[in-house]
């Protein structure tokens, strides 16, 4: 089995105040003085107290099940559901990740809001989101040029909780870890400790393919990568 970790640089990231403003909402022409100015310190701020870490294990012993669309890794049957599972399905094995920003954006950001500073409070949360989103982005390009010597591909990442796969599948995921992987603990309610963490799993094969989020068909209004898509088709 093969097993890596890795640890993140915030200056690695690439992240800055127009795409955070992006993610905010704003637009050209739209007043941000004030936003641009906290966004600033939030992201010196935020630089300071991340602890951004990425693992993922590589599984071979994989099963695609056609009749109900799920995915058996290591004989843990997973209801992926058809969005997940078309994207999968070619795959020879299946690379199994968490990343996180590390607990100190969320406490920050959980503090700012209890003092009363909902502005600084809400981007702490934006900015930690886009830290561990980008922290697995980091580590998928390193799953990539990792598989390419051998002429393999890499699907796109996908997690519990969007497209169609529910979130609670969250718990099996985690049996194919060791305990405290990469600081992550798993409440009973399938949310992850730190907050700011992201898992989920990424297809490798010489036959996959690696294709944008297909938002259009998934239901889930709240999620990282519908807002990123739409913000870029507002921008284009």
């Amino acid at each position: 089995m093969i097993h890596k970790t890795f640890q993140f640089n915030f200056s690695e990231l690439n992240l800055d105040t127009s795409g955070i403003e992006e993610d905010l909402g704003y637009r050209d022409g739209d007043d941000r003085e004030l936003v641009t100015s906290v966004i600033g310190e939030v992201l010196k701020e935020a630089s300071e107290v991340a602890g951004i870490k990425a693992e993922y294990r590589i599984y071979n012993s994989i099963e695609f099940i056609r009749q109900d669309k799920s995915l058996n890794i290591n004989s843990l049957n997973f209801q992926v559901d058809k969005v997940v599972f078309r994207e999968l399905k070619k795959s020879d094995s299946i690379a199994v990740f968490v990343c996180t920003a590390g607990e100190g954006i969320g406490i920050i950001s959980k503090r700012a809001m209890q003092e009363g500073d909902l502005l600084k409070g809400y981007i702490f949360d934006v900015v930690g989101s886009e830290v561990a989103d980008s922290a697995a982005e980091l580590m998928q390009n390193e799953l990539e040029k990792a598989v390419v010597a051998s002429g393999k591909k890499i699907t796109n990442r996908y997690s519990p909780g969007y497209c169609g796969w529910y979130v609670a599948e969250q718990h099996k995921l985690f049996q194919l870890l060791p305990d405290n992987f990469c600081g992550i603990k798993l409440t009973h309610s399938a949310l992850m400790d730190p907050v700011k963490s992201v898992s989920g799993i990424i297809g490798i094969g010489k036959d996959v393919t690696f294709n944008p989020y297909t938002c259009d068909l998934c239901g889930r209004k709240d999620c990282i990568y519908r807002k990123k898509v739409k913000n870029k088709e507002l921008s284009d």
